[in-house]
């Protein structure tokens, strides 16, 4: 039943998005594995204990965060089930692990932003979904850091979830989620992290790893059906690109669209002030990317992302038949 339970969840945040009156009420399922992962960060991660005990300690503590709302979704799942109309309503808890209404409206808003209030609002509306400095950023470097976040968040925040969903249920898409929460927060490479944070960035790696090729083969098919954008030059970029990226997994979303665009994405850019010489993605294409390459990054984007939900909705048919 778990592919059926990723196609339905994927239809029913596509249909319903997070309520932002919820979202005030109770918070988001991000927030409160935040506020495990915090907690978790606080007590076990001591600046006086050597690296080693760090990184065990890291390695326990995600095991709790992951263990905990994996365990909490099996139950809620086994329990949902027993009920008319179960299915539905555990498809329904599943959508708050997806983010595809979010991620679409996010990335345009940078679009409108320049479109409407030029480079300085530009800046404040990819600052929003990016972690680079957004003050260093040209026009240019403001479209293109939106289509990399795209591209990336299609990867993490939309397939992999569903994913992971579809392999096992509730329980899997909330350990995925956890795990990629614990990255975002923990998995970083500075004096406080780079030890304690070092489990939960390799096990994102390690988790993401199916997703993100799946996305760049969605991104692909996307291309070879939407006017204007280029599939060939997209796999040829992925197999080119991809595996230069200093992440295991970004490259190969962000190659893909890159060549579909005939854009340039990536490069060297800055993260809290410090210079990241990255590989280019899409090398050749366009550096000068505009307001409306993120509207067609866009159009190739729900493209991608009906071929996905198409994707779940016939393997669900076949394993039920």
């Amino acid at each position: 039943m778990s592919p059926l339970l990723a196609f339905l969840s994927l239809l029913a945040e596509l249909g319903l998005g997070y309520p932002d009156r919820l979202f005030r009420a109770i918070g988001h399922p991000v927030t409160w594995l935040g506020r495990l992962i915090a907690f978790a960060d606080c007590r076990l991660n001591r600046a006086t204990d050597t690296d080693e005990r760090r990184r065990m300690a890291g390695i326990a503590a995600l095991a709790v965060v992951v263990l905990v709302p994996a365990a909490l979704g099996d139950i809620v799942e086994h329990l949902l089930l027993k009920l008319p109309l179960g299915m539905l309503a555990v498809a329904l808890l599943a959508s708050s692990l997806l983010a595809q209404k979010s991620l679409g409206g996010h990335v345009g808003a940078v679009a409108e932003a320049l479109d409407e209030g030029g480079l300085q609002a530009g800046r404040k509306a990819v600052s929003m979904i990016v972690g680079r400095d957004p003050e260093k950023l040209d026009e240019a470097g403001v479209c293109r850091a939106a289509i990399e976040s795209l591209a990336e968040n299609f990867s993490d925040g939309i397939v992999a979830p569903a994913l992971w969903l579809g392999i096992g249920g509730l329980a899997g898409g909330a350990a995925y989620k956890a795990v990629n929460t614990a990255d975002s927060m923990i998995g970083h490479r500075t004096p406080r992290h780079e030890a304690f944070g070092w489990a939960a960035a390799r096990f994102d790696d390690l988790v993401n790893l199916p997703a993100s090729r799946l996305t760049a083969l969605l991104v692909i098919a996307a291309a070879f059906i939407m006017p204007g954008a280029n599939a060939g030059n997209a796999w040829r970029a992925l197999r080119r690109d991809a595996r230069n990226h200093r992440s295991p997994n970004a490259g190969w979303p962000e190659a893909a669209m890159a060549g579909a665009l005939g854009l340039a994405l990536a490069g060297p850019r800055a993260y809290g002030g410090v210079m990241v010489d990255d590989a280019f993605m899409g090398k050749g294409g366009r550096r000068d990317a505009t307001s409306a390459d993120i509207r067609r990054a866009l159009r190739l984007y729900w493209m991608a992302d009906f071929l996905l939900v198409a994707l779940f909705g016939a393997v669900a048919l076949a394993v039920l038949a």
